[in-house]
């Protein structure tokens, strides 16, 4: 179960993206839409990049929050 939290906080911001050009609201999802119209690659490297750690921060925490929450999983 805390597993499937922890990967589906990234997927809200993922789809945030999708909400974003819906409805016409500026964020993170609305300036990546823009820098790849745009060609603009260094922006378009950084948003993903964030993405990514967004992702890889969840999953660490998810690990974490696991092994306080289970007492047969010890980390040394």
């Amino acid at each position: 179960v805390v597993t499937l939290i922890a990967l589906g906080i990234p997927t809200i911001f993922s789809g945030a993206i999708i909400t974003e050009q819906i409805f016409r609201v500026n964020g993170l999802g609305q300036l990546l839409i823009i820098a790849i119209e745009g060609a603009d690659i260094p922006l378009v490297q950084t948003l993903t990049f964030l993405f990514a750690i967004l992702i890889v921060l969840f999953n660490l925490i998810a690990d974490v929050v696991y092994g306080m929450l289970d007492p047969r999983i010890r980390y040394e």
